[in-house]
């Protein structure tokens, strides 16, 4: 049998990646997109004119059509409505919830991730703050190392001096005779 790789979960105790796809987290991650995707519908304003032209709808067929057409008693107070849109109600609420939840675990791994980022951020400018302040002690260091341009020409000029003098005498060091 070959090794597991355990850094991929569809291969954890053997399971094939066919099997891994009808994990329960799969089908929580997938149930948590579909409550998402209601609870973004739900506070749209199509959602709530769709709602109110159905419950007028409802309301006006009800009230208007002959006796043996209607479905709900408007003499009742429209129970079967009141009990659909009850019904709605107490899904909506839990999935709305839900929704929220998972946005939530979202932010905190945003703002974790964001924490991270700033902390490295934060790390290398510091970093770079001490790498110029180095950059900058040894240039004061050089310029206090450095000879001037009058310092370098009168140094020149007394080497110059001293060639003429060796050149006079023959070529021979100072010192030296012959």
């Amino acid at each position: 049998m070959a090794p597991r790789d355990i850094s991929r979960p569809e291969t954890v105790r053997g399971r094939t990646p066919r099997l891994a796809a009808s994990s329960p987290t799969r089908g929580r991650d997938r149930f948590g997109r579909a409550t998402e995707w209601i609870a973004r519908a739900m506070g749209t304003p199509a959602f709530l004119i769709g709602l109110s032209l159905f419950v007028l709808a409802w309301m006006l067929w009800n009230s208007l059509t002959p006796q043996g057409w209607r479905f709900d008693s408007a003499d009742l107070g429209f129970t079967a409505l009141t009990l659909a849109l009850s019904l709605q109600a107490s899904y909506a609420a839990p999935l709305i919830l839900l929704a929220q939840n998972r946005q939530d675990d979202r932010d905190r791994v945003q703002i974790e991730q964001d924490r991270q980022r700033a902390e490295r951020n934060l790390a290398d400018t510091e970093y770079l703050a001490r790498e110029i302040v180095a950059l900058r002690l040894a240039l004061g260091d050089m310029d206090q190392r450095m000879v001037s341009r009058d310092e370098l020409r009168d140094e020149l000029r007394g080497l110059l001096e001293e060639l003429d003098a060796r050149a006079e005498r023959g070529g021979r060091p100072a010192g030296e005779q012959a």
